[in-house]
């Protein structure tokens, strides 16, 4: 199998690294080699988290590089907006519809682009937009976003829902459980 390649991308404090820890455990347990890589740029002042998640027979790097990405699971518009370039020409982007302001747009230095989700898809992308965040407050908790979007992207694999469980299970703590099932279920079902 040639390697596949899915960057997630967000702001800090919304669980992409959970999200990549899931996701791998999800494919180690299907026996592929993985390699998960991250990059925490400002995370805990609400900066840029990406994280690469990459599968595949045998996998010797971590990193992708520009036009590699099948796919970018993205919590938040703008961060969608950054990583275009990653994407391959048939790539798909995932993306939480949220608005989140970086610190330049807070600070009065900078404007948020408007219309972000129109301009992706102008340019070519299959994007798949939902509003994870209403999804997971109807969970239970907006914290439950990366639940939500990994439901979402459960609907382009063909993992069975014992496996994803599984995975959950696994990577989720058991007082949160049940609402993560829950926001998961929500986003594959949205």
């Amino acid at each position: 199998m040639e390697t596949k390649n899915i960057m997630i991308v967000g702001v800090g404090g919304q669980g992409t690294l959970l999200a990549s820890k899931l996701l791998g455990r999800l494919l180690l347990g299907r026996g592929y080699d993985v390699k998960v890589s991250e990059v925490h740029g400002m995370s805990q002042r609400g900066g840029s988290v990406v994280t690469y998640v990459r599968w595949g027979d045998k996998v010797y790097s971590p990193i992708i590089d520009k036009g590699q990405a099948d796919c970018i699971l993205s919590f938040e518009l703008l961060e969608a907006a950054r990583y275009t370039e990653f994407l391959k020409p048939d790539g798909r982007i995932i993306v939480n519809s949220q608005q989140i302001n970086p610190m330049p747009v807070i600070a009065g230095t900078a404007v948020y682009p408007e219309k972000l989700a129109e301009k992706l898809t102008a340019c070519g992308s299959d994007m798949d937009v939902l509003d994870a965040l209403a999804l997971a407050e109807k969970a239970g908790s907006s914290k439950a976003v990366n639940l939500v979007l990994m439901g979402r992207l459960a609907k382009y694999f063909d993992f069975t829902t014992e496996e994803w469980m599984d995975a959950i299970e696994h990577s989720v703590p058991p007082k949160f459980l049940e609402m993560n099932k829950k926001a998961f279920e929500l986003g594959r079902s949205a």
